[in-house]
């Protein structure tokens, strides 16, 4: 329940622009799902009744690459929300699909807790325990226990994942968003930390509670 409540503290301070990093546009905020859309919502692939889009495979966003929060907003606008790499057999999965796309890298809904009410001591330090999946309101592992986790052994300043690098090393935006890297620093397709203004594609999977919302609130709609 506190890690809810937490959550919800997280989508507030998103919706008013709180987070360290380079300035947004004014009134961007987590967008709610778009009934029709999810209607004609895209779907590449169902894999265990769970249907997935993958912005490389559309012609619409073939060419398109999102920061984190705008692949979320697409992904949600159809019911949909960035991928959540919650089991290993989902991570290889997707880790296959993007090889066989050919794509360098995709942004998933993994999040550091960087906002209001991330002081909590369980998740200390922030850079091991403040890891979560934003989609599915769920923490990951501890960044250390390599076991259950697919971070990088390396990135650009050679340190194991996640390094902060862009903070660390130009003073920049903190790397507190979750992309898969496809052997951008031949290291094989694994997750890196990464500024959330960076673009990139991306992967939706479809939400269930979104779905049901829109089901609940639209119940003449095909969804």
């Amino acid at each position: 329940m506190l890690w809810k409540l937490i959550l919800a503290a997280f989508y507030i301070a998103l919706a008013h622009g709180q987070f360290q990093g380079p300035p947004r546009p004014a009134g961007r905020i987590l967008e709610p799902p778009v009934p029709v859309l999810c209607a004609q919502r895209t779907i590449h692939e169902k894999v265990n009744g769970k249907g997935y889009f993958y912005s490389w495979k559309d012609p619409r966003t073939a060419s398109v690459e999102e920061d984190w929060l705008g692949g979320r907003n697409y992904c949600r606008q159809r019911c949909m929300d960035l991928v959540s790499l919650e089991t290993s057999t989902e991570n290889e999965f997707i880790k296959r699909r993007i090889v066989e796309g050919n794509v360098k890298y995709i942004w998933t809904s993994g999040r550091l807790c960087d906002f209001k009410g991330c002081n909590r001591p369980d998740l200390q330090p922030l850079n091991i325990n403040g890891w979560f999946w934003t989609a599915e309101l769920k923490k990951l592992p501890p960044t250390n226990n390599r076991a259950q986790n697919d971070w990088s052994e390396t990135g650009g300043i050679k340190r194991p994942q996640p390094d902060n690098r862009e903070f660390i090393q130009q003073n920049g935006a903190p790397e507190n968003c979750l992309a898969v890297l496809n052997n951008f620093y031949n290291d094989g397709v694994h997750w890196h930390d990464v500024a959330c203004h960076h673009r990139k594609p991306f992967v939706c999977e479809e939400s269930e509670s979104l779905l049901k919302y829109v089901r609940f609130t639209n119940p003449n709609l095909r969804v």
